[in-house]
């Protein structure tokens, strides 16, 4: 058992600290997931991993998953949709500047750029199974428990999803070949 599940039992047995502890271990990468399926409102996104936390503590006993990770993301996609419904996602299809953390050496950050104005045209579906399998390291069949739709539809959203950014992103392989 990995240390992620042993502590999310631990918090189910009524263990705050050990929640606390995943809280630490995945804030980062869920906050990554959030920012990148809110296209980069880092409040937006700070909003609905903390609802998604308390959510989580919430329902830490119904947890009965082999990736609390992957359980925890699918909590956040659901948080995600609802904002997003409430909101009609307008506010959601703007696309606010990127907050660089670090500097970063000059075609990096143009890169980084640009990959994150791709990706924010994509539909929040694909962008969603993108970040879960590419960025995150989910398996297929992790990313598609967390969205919960069927396997085949996952990989049908992360086909169209990287054919679609592949198209996006055409000028700069024409770069990279010259």
């Amino acid at each position: 058992m990995v240390e992620s599940e042993w502590l999310a039992l631990e918090a189910a047995k009524g263990d705050p600290a050990a929640f606390g502890l995943l809280v630490r271990q995945h804030q980062s990468r869920l906050r990554g997931f959030l920012l990148r399926l809110t296209k980069g409102n880092s409040a937006l996104a700070d909003d609905l991993a903390q609802e998604t936390f308390i959510e989580g503590y919430r329902k830490i006993r119904q947890f009965n998953s082999e990736n609390f990770f992957g359980w925890l993301c699918a909590i956040a996609w659901s948080r995600f949709l609802m904002e997003a419904r409430k909101r009609k996602l307008e506010p959601l299809d703007e696309q606010p500047e990127m907050a660089d953390d670090a500097p970063e050496p000059e075609n990096a950050s143009l890169v980084r750029h640009d990959l994150e104005t791709a990706m924010a045209q994509l539909h929040p579906m694909q962008r969603a199974a993108l970040t879960l399998c590419f960025a995150l390291g989910l398996s297929n069949e992790e990313a598609a428990q967390s969205l919960n739709i069927p396997l085949g539809t996952l990989k049908s959203h992360v086909n169209r999803g990287r054919a679609k950014l592949a198209l996006l992103l055409g000028d700069w392989r024409k770069v990279q070949v010259s």
